[in-house]
C-alpha cells in the first residue's frame, strides 16, 4: 500500500461481516457480531420479562424464566418483551441441580399469543418454548428439540431448526 501501512485486522468493506471490538492498530483481533435477520411476520409481543417457560431441548434445563432481550427494541421507560425469533437471556428454574440459578442465552420458538404471517394466516402454539444457545454465534446447547418450530426460525437460526423434529 502506498502511503500508509495496512494492519491485518482491516477487512474489505464488502465482505458482508460486521465487526465490533476492534480499532485500527490496537492489536486485538475484530470479533464477529452476530447479525439478525429481519422476520417475514407480525409478531406480536407474547412475552413477558419474568414469563416462565419450557426448555424444549435436550440440554437439562426443564423451565426458564426470561431476564432480557438481548437486541430488543423498546420505548424508554418501557418493560422490553418478547416474541418468536427473539434472542432472549434466561435463568433455569428447574431442571439438572448443576445448571439452576445459571443464565444462558436462549431463542424463543414457540409461543402462544396468535401473531399473523404475511400470508394472511394466524399462528399460535400450545406453549411457550425456548432453546437455549450454546454460544453468541447461535449453535444450540441440546442436540435434539421436542415438539414444532415456528417457521419464522428458520429464517433466523438456521443451527436450531434444523434439531426441530417438525418445521409449521
Amino acid at each position: 500500500m502506498v502511503g500508509g501501512h495496512q494492519h491485518e485486522n482491516h477487512r474489505a468493506a464488502g465482505d458482508g461481516k460486521k465487526y465490533a471490538g476492534s480499532v485500527a492498530g490496537d492489536g486485538k483481533k475484530p470479533q464477529e457480531v452476530l447479525t439478525m435477520k429481519a422476520v417475514t411476520a407480525r409478531v406480536t409481543r407474547g412475552l413477558n420479562i419474568g414469563s416462565n417457560l419450557l426448555a424444549a431441548d435436550n440440554s437439562g434445563a426443564r423451565i426458564v424464566r426470561i431476564t432480557g432481550v438481548v437486541h430488543g427494541k423498546s420505548r424508554k421507560g418501557r418493560q422490553q418483551f418478547a416474541k418468536v425469533g427473539d434472542w432472549v437471556k434466561v435463568s433455569v428454574r428447574a431442571g439438572k441441580p448443576d445448571m439452576k440459578g445459571q443464565v444462558f442465552d436462549a431463542v424463543i420458538i414457540r409461543q402462544r399469543m396468535p401473531y399473523r404471517r404475511n400470508t394472511g394466516e394466524h399462528v399460535c402454539f400450545e406453549d411457550n418454548a425456548v432453546a437455549l444457545l450454546k454460544d453468541e454465534k447461535g449453535n444450540p446447547k441440546g442436540t435434539q428439540i421436542k415438539g414444532p418450530v415456528a417457521r419464522e426460525i428458520f429464517e433466523r437460526w438456521k443451527e436450531v431448526a434444523k434439531l426441530a423434529q417438525y418445521v409449521l
